[in-house]
This record gives C-alpha cells, structure tokens and sequence, in this order.
C-alpha cells in the first residue's frame, strides 16, 4: 500500500468529520443544560428571598393557646409560600428553557455552518468547472478527513476528465487529417484516370463522378467532425467582437442557388450594432449552417428572413423560413448529430447531418443556446442566443 492510501485507511479517531460534530453537539447540550441549571436555582434563590405575604412579627403571648393559634397560622402561611415558590419555579424552569431552546438554535446553526464550510467551498468550485476549464482543481486544504476525502476524489475525477476529453479531441483531430490522405489519393487516381490519352468509357466517366460527389461529401463530413469537436471542446481563445450582419452578408453571398430557386430574403430585421463576443471562426460557421439549413431546406419561390438584435447583454440572432409543417417533436431532435425530417430533410446542406448540431455546439462554447420551432403556417424557426460583445468592432 502507497502511502496515501495508508493515510485515508487509518485515519485518527479525531480527524473525521463524524467525531466533530459529535463533540460539538455535545458541547452545545451541556453547555446549554448549564445554564438551565444556573437560571433555575438563581429563580430559585431570589424566591426565597422574598418574604412571606402577611408576615407579621411574632406575637408576645405567654397564653399557650394563642401561642397554638400563631403556630397554626404561620404552618398554613408557610404551606402557601412553598406552594408559590413551586409555581415560581416552575414557569422559571419553563421560560429557561424556552430561552436556551433558541440560545441552543442560533448556536446549532452557527456551529453546523462553520463546520460544513468546506462543503459549500466544493460544491461552489465543482459548479464552476466545465468542459472549457478542467484543468482547475480544488486543492481544499485541511485535516484529512471525509471533506478532504471528498475533495480529493473530485480532483481525480476531474483529472480524469481532462483525460479523456483531450485523448477525444486528439482522435477526432487525427483521425480527420489521417482520413484526408486516402481521399487526396483517391482523387489523383481519379484525375489521372480520366486524363489517360485514350478514349474513357462513359460508364467510367459517369462512375467516376458518382465517386468525386461521394469523395466530397465525406471530406465535408470530416470537415463537420472536427468544426463539431472544436466547438464542443475546445478552448475560444480567439474570442473577439463579431459583427454579426457582416457575417450574415458573408452567407448569403455564398449561396449561388438563393437567386436561382427564386427565395425572398428579408434582412431589414439585422440591426447595424449588433455584436457578439466569441470566435470568428466558429460564429461565421453557426450562420453559414442556419442560413444554409433554411436555403436547402427550402421550397422553390419561398422566403427567407433574418433578424438579429440585442438586449440586456445578449445577442439573438433569429433565421425563419417556409416549407412543409413539421412537427415540434421531430423538431427537438434537429439538434442532434445525424438527426433528419422525413426522407430528403437534414440538418445541412452538404448531407452530413452535422449542420444544426454543430451550431447548438458553437452557441454552448459561447454560452448560448440554439432554440428550433416548428412554425404553424410551416418552415422551421432557428434562435441563437450569444452573449452581446463589450467592445465595438475594430
């Protein structure tokens, strides 16, 4: 055994959190038993202080039986006074303990948050820590005992994490640019093929564009995989004031086939001022897959209309468009990798199915989120919130 597995198998007696607790509740209810009995005999002692009510000084008679009568008097006077004297001591007794009981309440609660301290200070780290900051610890320091036990564990699990999501992201990465080898192979062989002086078959030639559409639709997959991976995972040290018009201008002008399918675009809704804080790179990919997802999705002489604005320190960019109802349950589930309505709809343009997941992945980094309804009249309407750039762009 290591030794720190000797140090949390034999713990002292005095170091846990169990035997504490048993101390100073301990301390509390004999502290608080004190002091009932201090109250009680202090009520008790200033009773019997207090004269007899009537009272009279003795009586100088030499008759024995007026002397019998006096005796008589002062047994009944007596008998009254340690009847008051019981109930004095009594409701004495009584408002002791009313008033310890709350004394013991104020304490108890002191002494209960003092000792669970270190358990808010984990819970309030724990909360802190995501996906983008695994690399924080705890590190609680103190006696080590159950908290210190507790906080311990957390940080391996937390280092475990770190782990696993960076030997993630390492595979994606790899295993991306590894697979873009094989396809530049594939479409040399192809080229050089079809370049060959002789005449090629037109079943060659037929084939091998069926080949080249298939070849750029896994590169675009492998392009989705590592967009997705970055945005789930990756830190946004690129973080920069993002006009967001400028990017939604960027998109628009990319889709050749807005004019051809005949699709009103309505943009009058972007505001000139509306900026987000985030990675340029990421944001410009979250509006090229909402615009292309209601271009592609679309249907022939339908509209298209964009609006963006900002408020409270939030930026929401919204992308409504026409087509078929849809229902709100297949909807909610747009948002998940690989995700389709019905035969011909998915969550981009290029197949893959990664569109819309990976724009609610970029809106998670951000701090956002995306939000899909199915509109009534038909067409789908995708929400972004972000949050609101503090700077003006440069």
């Amino acid at each position: 055994m290591t030794g720190e597995a000797l140090m949390s198998g034999r713990r002292w007696p005095g170091r846990t959190v169990r035997l504490r607790f048993t101390l100073l509740y301990a301390a509390v209810f004999l502290l608080s038993g004190c002091a009932l009995l201090v109250l009680t005999n202090v009520l008790a002692s200033v009773s019997n202080t207090q004269p007899a009510p009537g009272q009279f000084p003795p009586a100088q008679q030499a008759d024995p039986a007026v002397a019998q009568q006096h005796i008589r008097e002062l047994q009944t006077r007596l008998d009254e006074l340690q009847t008051m004297q019981s109930r004095r001591l009594l409701v004495g007794s009584v408002v002791a303990l009313v008033v310890m009981g709350l004394v013991s309440l104020l304490l108890g609660r002191l002494i209960s948050g003092r000792v669970l301290r270190p358990l808010r200070t984990i819970t309030a780290a724990t909360r802190r820590i995501s996906a983008e900051n695994l690399h924080e610890r705890l590190a609680v320091a103190g006696p080590q005992d159950e908290v210190k036990d507790l906080a311990d564990t957390v940080d391996g699990l937390l280092a475990r994490l770190e782990a696993s999501f960076a030997a993630q992201r390492r595979f994606v990465a790899n295993a991306s640019h590894e697979l873009r080898t094989p396809l530049a192979t594939m479409r040399a062989s192809l080229d050089v093929a079809l370049a060959k002086p002789e005449p090629v078959p037109a079943q060659t030639v037929a084939l091998a564009g069926r080949v080249r559409v298939e070849l750029d639709r896994v590169d675009r997959l492998l392009d989705g995989f590592l967009m997705l991976a970055r945005a789930q995972h990756g830190a946004l040290a690129d973080r920069a004031p993002i006009a967001l018009g400028r990017l939604v201008e960027q998109a628009l002008a990319s889709r050749a086939d807005i004019d051809a399918r005949g699709l009103a675009v309505d943009t009058t809704g972007v505001a000139d001022d509306v900026v987000a804080e985030g990675s340029a790179t990421l944001l410009a990919r979250l509006v090229q897959n909402l615009v292309d997802n209601a271009v592609v999705h679309n249907e022939d002489g339908g509209w298209l209309r964009i609006a963006a604005a900002a408020a409270d320190g939030t930026v929401e960019l919204v992308v409504e468009s026409g087509g078929p109802v849809l229902e709100q349950a297949q909807v909610d589930r747009l948002a998940s990798p690989f995700q389709r309505l019905g035969a011909d709809r998915v969550g981009s343009d290029d197949g893959s199915g990664l569109g819309l997941s990976i724009v609610a992945a970029v809106a998670e980094a951000h701090g956002g989120r995306l939000d899909l309804r199915a509109r009534p009249a038909g067409g789908l309407r995708a929400a972004v919130s972000l949050p609101q750039a503090r700077e003006a762009v440069a």
